[in-house]
């Protein structure tokens, strides 16, 4: 009910937002997870080692914070409208490009080039959601929000299941260049954020001499930002590892060692993402509660719990309850972090700072799968690397939060 009613005091215009933030998030990571779903068939066509093939998830991790630093500089001077426009269409395009790689060196030049593409997207989404968003509500449209990576993990998971033995991962690929068809609908539908339109006409305003005090201004309040800053790419890099560490070598351990079908894998996908979203928004609305941090905490320490399932169940069954749980603390976790991180960001760097924090988690952890499938080669064990992951993870994401600040509520409808 609760939901419904944040919903419910939004206008037209801030539904078409939210929404469109929604779909680029989703469709941003449908095509991440297409390759995830595909790694051993890719390795099979180039004759290689899944562990060879995940270094084309490693690049995507690594070149993402260049995206999120050049799109979110582009969309903090130009507009979040036109820059998510430009992003879009370009993580679309360098997608179907990978349908036609003629080698796996070709693929990782162009998974690089789809991380930069993938890093910008949801820095800019996230500022031109919350700066046209009521403050009431945030924690349930941040929890919504974040779980369009889990809605695009479920329409990979589908795509794989359903079309996999007909197309190929080749096909996959292709179908993945549709998100530049969302181009469309935020050109014609999506407004801009009003905090960056009232902070260009005053801009505009200023005169020469008071524009350079405002400029000191702003850079001194960037260097005081540094610390929290820095706390943030600390914080991310627990939550990409929390990701990741559970989610990008599941299929591959589901598909070798647990030796199920692809339909099988598909279908269990499908459902830890169903878990994701509930597990995204039911945190999402306690952080309005509780508070960012105690979410997050609760999340965090949840997860651990779960393992016997999640890394040791000996039939598909249980082995898809304990990833649906993992995925529901996992993503429970993550739907806080569009809000807290907005939260803590100053208006002028809004769309750069959050993202470029958000995706220099990546950058630390981008080893993090192609490391978990060598381990796990290596000993001949899956389920003991995922296992030994998450209880690491976890324990350092909860005792970060704990040292975290709490912004619940912070005021960003003024430039």
């Amino acid at each position: 009910m609760s939901v419904a009613n944040d919903f419910r005091r939004l206008n037209r215009s801030q539904r078409y937002t939210f929404l469109a933030a929604f779909l680029g998030w989703t469709l941003d990571s449908l095509d991440f997870f297409l390759l995830i779903f595909c790694v051993k068939a890719i390795a099979g066509e180039f004759h290689t080692q899944p562990s060879a093939v995940m270094g084309a998830v490693f690049l995507t991790q690594a070149f993402r914070p260049v995206g999120a630093l050049f799109f979110g500089m582009l969309a903090d001077r130009y507009g979040r409208q036109p820059i998510l426009m430009v992003n879009i269409i370009s993580f679309a395009t360098i997608e179907l490009a990978c349908a036609f790689a003629p080698s796996l060196s070709a693929l990782l030049v162009l998974r690089a080039l789809f991380g930069i593409a993938m890093g910008g997207e949801w820095g800019i989404g996230a500022a031109l959601t919350f700066e046209s968003l009521p403050s009431e509500g945030r924690g349930t449209f941040s929890g919504i929000l974040q779980e369009g990576y889990a809605m695009g993990s479920i329409l990979a998971s589908a795509a794989f299941a359903l079309l996999f033995h007909w197309i190929g991962w080749r096909g996959l690929f292709i179908v993945g260049a549709a998100p530049a068809l969302l181009v469309i609908y935020v050109r014609t539908r999506v407004a801009e954020s009003p905090v960056w339109l009232e902070g260009r006409k005053k801009r505009l305003e200023r005169s020469s001499g008071e524009s350079e005090i405002k400029k000191a201004g702003d850079w001194a309040r960037l260097v005081q930002f540094m610390p929290s800053f820095l706390f943030l790419v600390l914080l991310m890099t627990a939550f990409m590892s929390f990701s990741h560490g559970t989610q990008d070598i599941y299929p591959t351990f589901l598909s070798v060692q647990a030796k199920l079908t692809p339909e099988t894998v598909g279908l269990i996908g499908v459902l830890y993402g169903l878990g994701s979203i509930a597990g995204g928004i039911v945190f999402g609305a306690l952080s309005e509660k509780w508070g960012r941090k105690r979410a997050i905490m609760a999340a965090a320490l949840l997860a651990i719990p779960v393992i016997p399932l999640y890394a040791y169940g000996h039939s598909a069954i249980t082995l898809g309850i304990g990833a649906v749980l993992m995925q529901f603390m996992v993503q429970g976790a993550w739907g806080v972090v569009p809000a807290y991180l907005t939260e803590l960001s100053p208006a002028p760097v809004r769309a750069t700072a959050p993202g470029l924090a958000y995706q220099l988690g990546g950058l630390i952890t981008s080893w993090n799968g192609k490391g978990q499938a060598l381990a796990a080669e290596r000993f001949g064990s899956y389920r003991a690397v995922l296992a030994f992951t998450v209880v690491v993870v976890a324990l350092l994401l909860a005792g970060l939060a704990l040292l975290g600040r709490e912004a619940k509520g912070q005021e960003m409808t003024s430039a």
